[in-house]
């Protein structure tokens, strides 16, 4: 396997192995590096902590730490197409980025719909009026592609490539989540003004420290023993998705993808869904409405590879999962390719974790 990178046997261990399941505790780097010690891995605390710091340094990271689920702080976010018209294309695409409730913006391969950004916003109601705003200003319909059904969000993407079938990636996967404070999930659906902090200070990531939970207790004026309960109960409220490294799948070689869509009959939706979120190469999966005469896909599934011809084999193992359920035709489903990133600032939750806080 090739990546746009030259990695160390140690750094293609790590990578594989923290994309999650990263401990909460006091001085963290000491039990991660434990586990890899176990795994055959020769790695102590300070190494680890080194090695994690140069992958970010070098831009083989995204950043290091929690991956927050936006969904669960507040707010809303949704999926939008459009056509941009190939002589307005540059025009129209500025007129959308403007727009700072836009997060993400692609340019993808649609006879039509060649435009996909997302809108997040603090109130949910917000979405019809940006959508209005961009219609008014652009002069082109939009189309609201709102999730229905999450039945995969997990973009991991493991240096040796993904559990393809043929044996699990080597130590892939290290899992320290049972470390930590034993904590319950809490009914509240409200932030309190402190949790609305710490999502903001860590939304980014953790300090590249031996101590980086103590390093955010003090970034936000509260106890150390505090920021772990939480955090721990943020993962398993699903405030938090996971905590670990977050490749830079681009600079690990996965340059290909394709958002697949479906046509799955209504009554297969449930049964279809889980099946290809099993699929390892699957890092996004979900139902979102169609859209009469316009977008007849019901179904979402994003696929990754390292190069065109990998990305057509995942593509058409998800063709023929599809095709154990129904008969799938060619008219049933399609493969939008990004061709270019037209914006991509990420979702901020500034606004949605204070709109979702309850009064001081």
């Amino acid at each position: 396997m090739t990546t746009d990178v030259d990695l160390t046997e140690r750094e293609r261990a790590v990578v594989n192995a923290y994309q999650g399941g990263f401990p909460v505790t006091d001085r963290p780097f000491e039990p991660a590096a434990a586990a890899l010690r176990d795994r055959g891995v020769d790695i102590s605390a300070t190494e680890l902590l080194e090695t994690i710091s140069e992958l970010d340094e070098r831009g083989v990271l995204s950043r290091f730490g929690p991956l927050v689920n936006a969904q669960e702080i507040g707010g809303a976010a949704t999926l939008v197409a459009m056509h941009a018209p190939e002589e307005r294309f540059d025009e129209l695409v500025e007129r959308v980025n403007d727009h700072r409730e836009v997060a993400h913006n692609y340019e993808r391969e649609h006879p039509h719909l060649n435009v996909w950004f997302v809108v997040s916003v603090a109130d949910e109601d917000r979405v019809d009026d940006v959508l209005a705003e961009i219609e008014d200003e652009t002069g082109q319909e939009t189309y609201n592609l709102p999730k229905q059904q999450e039945f995969r969000v997990e973009a991991k993407f493991y240096v040796d490539g993904p559990l393809d079938g043929d044996g699990d990636v080597e130590r892939a996967g290290v899992d320290c989540t049972d470390l930590g404070p034993d904590v319950a999930p809490a009914d509240s659906e409200t932030l309190s003004p402190a949790e609305r902090d710490l999502i903001l200070e860590v939304q980014d990531g953790l300090p590249l420290t031996e101590t980086p939970y103590a390093d955010v207790a003090d970034a936000i004026g509260r106890e150390t023993e505090w920021v772990l309960e939480t955090i721990k109960r943020f993962e398993r409220e699903r405030k938090i998705r996971r905590i670990g490294v977050v490749p830079n799948h681009y600079a690990l070689g996965y340059t290909e993808n394709g958002m697949t869509v479906w046509n799955v009959p209504d009554e297969q939706v449930d049964e279809v869904g889980p099946e290809i979120a099993a699929l390892p190469f699957v890092t996004h999966c979900y139902e979102r409405p169609r859209h009469e005469g316009v977008w007849p896909y019901n179904f979402f599934a994003m696929t990754h590879g390292r190069s065109e011809d990998e990305s057509r084999r995942r593509i058409e193992q998800v063709r023929e999962r599809m095709d154990d359920h129904w008969n799938v035709t060619d008219d049933d489903w399609d493969t939008l390719h990004s061709t270019q990133i037209l914006k991509k600032t990420g979702i901020r939750l500034d606004e949605r974790a204070e709109a979702n806080t309850e009064a001081e």
